[in-house]
């Protein structure tokens, strides 16, 4: 009886010493990622933009992983349709597995948290800070808010978001500069209107239920003022300012010739089908009724290295601000 209780006390012992041996040897290690959170798009070549955006991230933090998510439920869905038809991969080799297999941000975090990386910025790729900014904002700090009753077994040391492209509210980073940073940085679109004698367009997506056409109006006219032989003209998709408001100003101008290029970070359907299609309201077809020459620019605005850096330095900026480095 008395040997019995004896190995009972010490291996009860023993249980006890590895429990707690266990416990010291918890380490926290903090590792780092990046989100590169996007709309997305099912146009095989507009990938282009989006890819060279994560290569200048990647360039720029070669030891911290650059994951992509596409934002739009409607466009992961065509993907995951895609990615289950054998033919289509072997058809479209330039199609990047991790695309093929895309997740939305909330599945990419997790799985990068679940992989062990606690600290994270999430940089958009989105031109204003409108709907599709605010609701990917809504996301990152409802997942950053998460406590636990033990801080090491918090699921997030970090997790942060970038501005958009043309920034947004709050004085730590002043949005003015930012407009005044993307109007420089298309500056090549400038040159190329000059050559051609052209007067330049941009379209851009907007919002019927947010007032974001400040921001492009601001873009206008920081170009004007910046390059003021070339006239600058910026209209919507959907809200203010509109195609009509784009029609006025040119005619007002007595303009022949438009470069016209879409004012978003890829050149998908709304390039190919609203701005230059065929059909008799996109914006190609509209203008050349008024007399006017057009000459589509069908490249995202990802696809220019200036302007891709734009989104980087956001990051850079994100992480800066929160004590992450970024290596």
């Amino acid at each position: 009886m008395k040997i019995r209780s004896i190995f009972f006390v010490v291996a009860l012992a023993g249980l006890f010493t590895v429990q707690t041996v266990q416990a010291k040897e918890y380490k926290v290690e903090h590792k780092n990622a990046v989100v590169l959170a996007m709309f997305g798009t099912t146009v095989e070549p507009a990938l282009k933009s989006l890819l060279n955006i994560r290569t200048k991230l990647e360039e720029k933090y070669p030891h911290t992983p650059v994951r992509i998510a596409f934002t739009s439920n409607i466009i992961r869905k065509i993907w995951q349709k895609r990615a289950r038809n054998p033919s289509y991969a072997k058809a479209h080799p330039e199609v990047p597995a991790d695309i093929l297999h895309v997740q939305g941000p909330l599945a990419t975090i997790a799985n990068l948290q679940d992989a062990g990386y606690d600290t994270i910025v999430v940089q958009p790729t989105h031109i204003a800070p409108a709907e599709e900014y605010l609701d990917l904002t809504s996301y990152v700090k409802a997942l950053a808010s998460i406590d636990t009753i033990k801080e090491k077994f918090k699921p997030f040391n970090k997790l942060v978001i970038g501005r958009p492209a043309l920034g947004t509210f709050g004085p730590r980073h002043p949005y003015a500069e930012d407009v005044k940073v993307a109007a420089r940085a298309l500056k090549e679109d400038v040159e190329r209107a000059r050559k051609e004698g052209a007067a330049l367009v941009y379209m851009g997506h907007g919002n019927n239920y947010f007032p974001s056409g400040g921001s492009y109006l601001q873009f206008q006219d920081d170009m004007r003022k910046m390059y003021p032989d070339v006239l600058t003209v910026v209209g919507t998709v959907e809200g203010f300012p509109g195609l009509s408001h784009v029609v006025d100003q040119l005619k007002r101008a007595g303009v022949k010739k438009v470069l016209i290029r879409a004012f978003m970070v890829v050149a998908g359907d709304h390039a190919h089908n609203d701005m230059a299609g065929p059909g008799p309201e996109s914006w190609k077809s509209v203008l050349e009724k008024e007399g006017i020459k057009v000459e589509p620019i069908l490249e995202g605005l990802g696809e220019t290295d200036a302007f891709a850096e734009i989104f980087v330095r956001h990051a850079g900026d994100a992480a800066a601000d929160a004590g992450i480095t970024l290596k």
